[in-house]
């Protein structure tokens, strides 16, 4: 539903856009400063420049849009220590091409492999039109914590009508390391640099954002898997009161994950730190910061296949998620949060296409559920029989681990926040979903896998371009996300009918190409079979 004030905006931005056109294609000055080089001189009037409160930066104007690139949102990081504030610049910086990535190992394709250790940057994009007070929406990747940067992500689409903000974090043994010597690093002690470096660009953006276009007093935190899960984390960290207005959770159960504890964390560093030979020193954390000590030696020490998350019981994060939304103590801002309906569908699947992969055979299916399921192997099995599948092992394994590890907890999140503050919960449950490019497809069908959405919301290399259909979903999927970081409500034209989710009423909407509605979301998943065995 259009509010008086969206309307008032979409008119004058119409107005707007015309006389900008203008100005952009005759004025739009090509940018000649780069980090390091001698600055370019600012342009009055140039809408590829903008001025920070560091300095002034100079990005592209293209397809009504205006992106900038690169702009350092804290100072280069030393090892495990907190972000310091950027320096100030004089000039006008180059900001057409995005910063360097956070360090990460060899692993997964949405992965940037690298050993940057200078790598907080962020990036902007913002419809080419002045003076909307647009909405804020600030992207947190996903990959695990452990892979990928922000301009992997093509915002363009989403930028349509909201100011979109990209972040770069340390990840990986980067963030994570704990141990008692690096706890000086941080007023919060060592093992979530992650999360203070996100808090960092926050402030960054309630501090900037309004340059350009944005309403800094309207900004949404959104994530996706591992950028997520740190979504969860902000909502339960007081230290990011008051940094953000509402908050978007894409695949990122909370309720059962986003933290971890101080003994877990230091347990899966000690390996790293006997690894690279530090664990005997006389001063641990001198010879982990050590230049001798090498960013690809931590890496490899680390390995590719880590799922880190923050340390919970600290002043940063005093409550692991769950905890805080299950006792009401966190920062309460209206939240959409969802999951994908076919979850595991594209880890089994790729597990099938990767060198050396094979399908799993059908006479495998039983054994495995029974070593994974010890006592409850007997009721998995009647609850998910192979012949429900078409005796593909991989399509009933998977749908047990996108029920067991994804749908349940989902629900169990959209339920403890939804005592507290405004939910609403989705489900992404197209069929007809990109396979990833480069790779063969799965013996079964991937529907709406891990990921499967992300090819909607942005431009992303990793999926082929999509069909018309798929377009339309596009459309109507970011248009409810801008809906929802306008004034907290997703409903809107065709695709009104979303419900705040209550325990009462536990509304799911379902989201396809067909008519959106709400789904029955226990029965499908589950949800009473699986809560029987936990």
């Amino acid at each position: 539903m259009d509010t008086p004030a969206r309307t008032r905006k979409r008119v004058l931005a119409c107005l707007a856009a015309a006389a900008l056109a203008a100005v952009a294609i005759g004025a739009a000055v090509p940018a000649t400063a780069t980090i390091g080089a001698a600055p370019a001189s600012a342009v009055p009037g140039d809408p590829a420049v903008v001025t920070t409160d560091k300095g002034a930066v100079r990005g592209a104007v293209h397809d009504g849009l205006r992106s900038f690139q690169g702009i350092p949102y804290a100072a280069p990081p030393g090892r495990w220590a907190s972000p310091g504030p950027a320096a100030p610049w004089t000039g006008v910086r180059d900001a057409t091409r995005p910063g360097p990535g956070c360090a990460q190992p060899v692993g997964l394709p949405v992965g940037v492999p690298g050993e940057a250790e200078d790598c907080l940057y962020l990036n902007v994009t913002t419809p080419a039109r002045r003076g909307d007070d647009l909405p804020v929406i600030v992207w947190i990747h996903g990959g695990d914590m452990m892979y990928g940067t922000g301009d992997m992500y093509g915002p363009d689409r989403l930028a349509a009508d909201a100011v979109v903000v990209s972040v770069n974090y340390r990840l990986g043994v980067m963030s994570f390391l704990t141990h008692p010597a690096l706890d000086a690093g941080s007023a919060y002690g060592s093992g979530s640099f992650a999360l203070e470096d996100q808090q960092a660009a926050l402030r960054w953006v309630r501090a900037n954002i309004d340059r350009f276009g944005g309403d800094a007093g309207n900004v949404t935190i959104m994530g996706q898997s591992g950028g997520g899960y740190a979504v969860c984390d902000h909502l339960a960290s007081p230290a990011s009161a008051g940094l953000f207005d509402r908050a978007v959770i894409q695949s990122a159960p909370c309720a059962t994950g986003g933290s971890r504890t101080r003994a877990e964390a230091e347990a899966d560093s000690a390996a790293v730190i006997k690894a690279v030979g530090c664990d005997a020193a006389a001063d641990v954390a001198a010879c982990l910061r050590s230049s001798e000590t090498t960013v690809a030696e931590l890496l490899a020490a680390y390995g590719p296949w880590g799922e880190p998350r923050p340390v919970s019981g600290t002043p940063l994060l005093p409550l692991s998620p769950a905890e805080a939304f299950r006792t009401g103590r966190f920062n309460r801002v209206p939240v959409l949060v969802g999951v994908n309906h076919d979850e595991e569908n594209g880890r089994y699947g790729g597990m099938e296409v990767s060198p050396g992969g094979k399908p799993i055979p059908a006479e495998a299916y039983e054994s495995t559920v029974r070593e994974r399921y010890g006592a409850h192997a007997d009721a998995i099995l009647a609850r998910y029989p192979l012949s429900a599948y078409g005796n593909s092992a991989g399509l009933a394994l998977a749908t047990i681990d996108s029920d067991r590890n994804w749908a349940k907890p989902t629900y169990d999140t959209a339920k403890l926040l939804s005592k507290w503050t405004r939910t609403y919960m989705f489900e992404f449950a197209e069929e007809e979903t990109p396979w990833f490019v480069g790779y063969d497809e799965p013996s079964f069908p991937w529907r709406a896998h891990h990921m499967a959405e992300l090819a909607y919301q942005f431009d992303l290399a990793l999926f082929p371009a999509l069909t018309d259909t798929q377009d339309r979903l596009a459309d109507r999927l970011i248009a409810a996300w801008t809906r929802f970081a306008e004034d907290g409500d997703p409903n809107g034209g065709r695709d009104g009918g979303w419900r705040r989710f209550t325990e009462r009423r536990p509304h799911v909407q379902s989201l396809t190409s067909g008519r959106w509605k709400p789904t029955d979301f226990t029965r499908d998943h589950r949800y009473a079979f699986w809560s029987s065995l936990s």
